[in-house]
């Protein structure tokens, strides 16, 4: 597994695609009991290299109901998103991640993986990628019980979701402690 994250890690497949150029982002290690599949990188987690270290990550601990410690040990958490690197900025958001990454290492990744219990897909371009484009995410994370118990499908955790997250209550009043109670099985 090490030598795959290095591989990873120094990939450069996208750099003339990048504006900040390549800093592919992944976290992992064989015994991961959680994989959080994500869309990619936003600017601040590129500047520090740290995964979900933003505003996004903060509510994502949230939903899991996990401390830092816990969410970066990756014995507990994976971190495998659909594009490595920061795709750059959009009219509102970041860019799509790139379409490159996740065919060309995901399936090497899962190779690696021999410990996990769940995966996490979070947002529309990891849904679309592992569950189809048959139905929207609202849809996706409302019927989440039909994914499991393989896939859990969530929002996007972003600040730019809070609309979302206000027009359907019942994701964090019922899918939230659902998951942090499947979560804290899994942990234990």
């Amino acid at each position: 597994m090490e030598d795959l994250l290095c591989k990873i890690r120094d990939c450069k497949v996208c750099k003339d695609h990048l504006p900040l150029g390549p800093r592919p982002i992944i976290e992992a290690n064989k015994n991961s009991k959680v994989v959080l599949i994500s869309q990619a990188p936003g600017r601040v987690v590129h500047e520090s290299g740290v995964a979900w270290k933003d505003q996004s990550g903060k509510k994502l601990r949230e939903w899991l109901g996990v401390d830092e410690e816990t969410f970066y040990d990756p014995n507990n958490f994976a971190i495998l998103p659909m594009g490595f690197c920061y795709p750059g900025k959009a009219k509102t958001g970041d860019l799509p991640p790139r379409k490159e990454c996740a065919p060309l290492w995901h399936d090497e990744v899962w190779n690696e993986l021999e410990n996990v219990d769940l995966k996490i897909i979070i947002g529309s371009y990891a849904a679309n990628y592992y569950l189809g484009k048959r139905s929207k995410l609202t849809e996706k994370v409302e019927n989440y019980t039909d994914h499991l118990p393989d896939f859990w499908p969530l929002p996007h955790p972003s600040p730019v979701n809070r609309f979302w997250r206000m027009k359907n209550p019942w994701f964090e009043e019922e899918v939230v402690p659902e998951l942090r109670d499947k979560i804290a099985e899994i942990l234990s």
